[in-house]
């Protein structure tokens, strides 16, 4: 993206944050050249927010001392986020140099998932979290194609995936197939993939399309989750919402050089529709849970991460209609 139409005045409240957003405005918003946002971006390692989670991890490798939960149980209602897979997924997102995590790889070789005690790096039997390892796999240098293939081989007959397969679901999630399809993507972005997981991706993605991100397939109805997805938050969990599904569909073209599908229209206009007239979005409410830290601003407040993924897929989009 060679920068976005932005309001001048948005644009500066973005680029006065911290050097984890601030370089993706830069790069994506601003226009800025290589030479800036590289430079804010390997700030991240050594200010801020991800100085902030570095500073978290324990001498193994782990945060919280667990995979996916904190090995010491939370007294704060809701999922933890502090583990180490949320921590890694929260690094991985902010544009950490993955050389900040130098034997980080090695080290979680030695930790188990809390689901039958698996080894970290092989995954386990959850989708989204086997999609969550694929990427922090990959980011930290790991051949994770065994992983991967797991996907293709793991893909229900409706096109998509369901975390609770292992329990007899049998019909596809929209949240199970969404956060898949990140994992299947960024496999594809590091290794090329092959013709299966390539496969796998482009069924996951009708299968998500050929509902406009909103409907039932079945009724045409507005999909029924817990949360309307027009409702955004940060961070960016693993629900379906109109922004984390459209930011997937902006990714993919991005890699396949391909024009936006014209089936997101309506998710696209519902993500605009949530813009205030002053172009920023406000955030919704958060899945609860226990957090290293604050990242974001309390519901109700204009949100600069919502900011910027709105205003970077709307520059998508905008520019290829």
């Amino acid at each position: 993206m060679d920068g976005a139409v932005v309001d001048r005045a948005l644009l500066d409240r973005l680029l006065d944050t911290d050097p984890a957003l601030r370089w993706q405005a830069e790069r994506d918003l601003a226009g800025a050249p290589p030479e800036v946002w590289e430079a804010t971006r390997a700030r991240v390692a050594t200010e801020g927010m991800g100085a902030r989670l570095l500073s978290c991890q324990d001498p193994d490798g782990t945060w919280a001392g667990g995979a996916y939960f904190p090995v010491e149980p939370s007294t704060v209602e809701g999922q933890p986020w502090t583990a180490t897979t949320w921590s890694l997924n929260a690094l991985r997102e902010w544009g950490l140099d993955p050389a900040a995590l130098a034997g980080t790889a090695e080290k979680l070789g030695s930790c188990r998932w809390e689901y039958d005690d698996l080894p970290y790096w092989d995954g386990e039997v959850d989708a989204c979290i086997n999609a969550w390892t694929v990427a922090n796999g990959l980011w930290l240098g790991r051949d994770m194609d065994a992983l991967a293939a797991w996907f293709a081989e793991h893909q229900l007959p409706d096109g998509g995936w369901n975390c609770d397969w292992v329990d007899g679901a049998t019909r596809s999630s929209v949240h199970s197939t969404l956060n898949s399809l990140h994992g299947l993507l960024a496999h594809e972005r590091a290794t090329g993939g092959t013709s299966a997981t390539r496969a796998a991706r482009r069924s996951g993605e009708e299968y998500l399309l050929s509902r406009r991100l909103l409907y039932r397939l079945s009724t045409g109805d507005r999909l029924s989750l817990e949360r309307d997805p027009a409702e955004l938050a940060y961070p960016l969990r693993w629900r379906l919402d109109v922004l984390r599904g459209t930011e997937y569909f902006r990714r993919a073209a991005e890699l396949d050089g391909a024009a936006p599908d014209p089936r997101l229209a309506e998710a696209v206009a519902v993500l605009r529709a949530a813009r205030r007239p002053d172009g920023w979005w406000v955030q919704g409410r958060r899945d609860p849970g226990e957090m290293w830290f604050e990242v974001d601003v309390p519901p109700g407040e204009p949100s600069p991460w919502l900011t910027l993924y709105g205003t970077r897929v709307l520059a998508w989009w905008d520019a290829a209609i």
